[in-house]
């Protein structure tokens, strides 16, 4: 082989070689089949909420974070603007909902949904959240849905197409074993006789490894 051509017989091949590497960010690995932990009456969250809606017929949006507080019986919910002040705070109970925003008397309603909407501009579906912030929810098929990785989707039975875009893991025991939960959450619903087209994406904050059993 002549000389000059030497050296670019040997850039060709690294540059070969290199192509065969598989790249340090990308995975080949499946999504996990392996569904959600067992769902718990109560919990306490954290995380951050961005909405868009309509309003006057023109697209409006709010970002917001939030805690959330539930029970068997009771779910509190407190909204805060990005920097920390208190925008409204929820309790939602089996007889009624109540709305309380700054510097105003509680408003109440018998659900949350027709309450937010017509105080905040937007409505806030407490009683599906319940659900969906764990990664259930009831299908429009009437079957019970639990999420995975691989399976992440579904429509409510009162019309909300959920996707579970992002997952982490929490350590559930001392052997070390996880289980996926949901990180972020895309809920829509489109605009029906009974309710006005809406978009939320939640993102939770990192959840704390489970105690050792």
């Amino acid at each position: 082989m002549p000389k000059h051509l030497l050296p670019l017989t040997i850039v060709c091949l690294a540059l070969s070689a290199c192509s065969t590497l598989p790249s340090p960010f990308s995975s080949s690995a499946p999504p996990s089949a392996q569904t959600v932990a067992p769902y718990r009456e109560q919990v306490e969250l954290t995380g951050r909420l961005n909405v868009t809606y309509q309003k006057n017929d023109q697209p409006e949006s709010a970002t917001v974070n939030f805690n959330w507080q539930q029970t068997a019986q009771r779910t509190d919910v407190t909204l805060y603007t990005p920097v920390g002040s208190t925008l409204a705070t929820i309790a939602v109970t089996p007889q009624e909902a109540v709305l309380t925003q700054s510097d105003k008397a509680p408003r109440r309603a018998p659900d949350i949904d027709t309450l937010s909407a017509r105080l905040l501009g937007w409505s806030l579906p407490v009683s599906g959240l319940r659900d969906w912030l764990q990664g259930y929810a009831d299908g429009a098929d009437g079957k019970r849905f639990a999420a995975s990785p691989r399976n992440n989707s579904v429509t409510t039975k009162d019309g909300w197409r959920l996707r579970y875009v992002s997952w982490q893991d929490v350590g559930q025991n001392t052997g070390g074993n996880t289980s996926p939960q949901p990180r972020r959450i895309d809920a829509e619903r489109t605009t029906s006789a009974q309710a006005d087209a809406v978009s939320l994406r939640i993102v939770l904050d990192p959840a704390p490894s489970s105690p050792a059993q």
